[in-house]
């Protein structure tokens, strides 16, 4: 069954850190460029990051720059999202996709990406 699978996510003060991870499961996670996203209540979905399958560049909203790090691990079939010294903004349910960049490529526009997790919720609170 192709899919992919959010995990990582939980509760935590702000100024603390998660990891977040998007496992593969019927296909190879190296061969597609991935994109997270999250999304808070009321609010539209937010591309947090991304990074490229053919030479794993790394793309970060100005939201999350200096904080987060994606990264993959080809062995795990999995890609991660390192997150640091979270605010309560960061608040929202984490979502994985894999992307088919075209025509006009924005890698934080969601309509790019057809394959998403179920997502993770990550509350930063205290």
């Amino acid at each position: 069954q192709v899919q992919l699978v959010e995990s990582g996510g939980g509760l935590v003060q702000p100024g603390g850190s998660l990891r977040l991870s998007c496992a593969a499961s019927g296909f190879t996670l190296d061969y597609y460029t991935i994109g997270w996203f999250r999304q808070a209540p009321g609010k539209e979905r937010e591309g947090v990051s991304c990074i490229s399958s053919s030479d794993g560049s790394t793309y970060y909203a100005d939201s999350v720059k200096g904080r987060f790090t994606v990264s993959r691990d080809k062995s795990k079939n999995t890609v991660y999202l390192q997150m640091n010294s979270l605010k309560s903004d960061d608040t929202a349910v984490y979502y994985c996709g894999t992307a088919r960049p075209g025509v006009g490529w924005d890698w934080t526009r969601g309509n790019y990406y057809d394959l998403w997790g179920q997502g993770t919720q990550v509350t930063v609170s205290s």
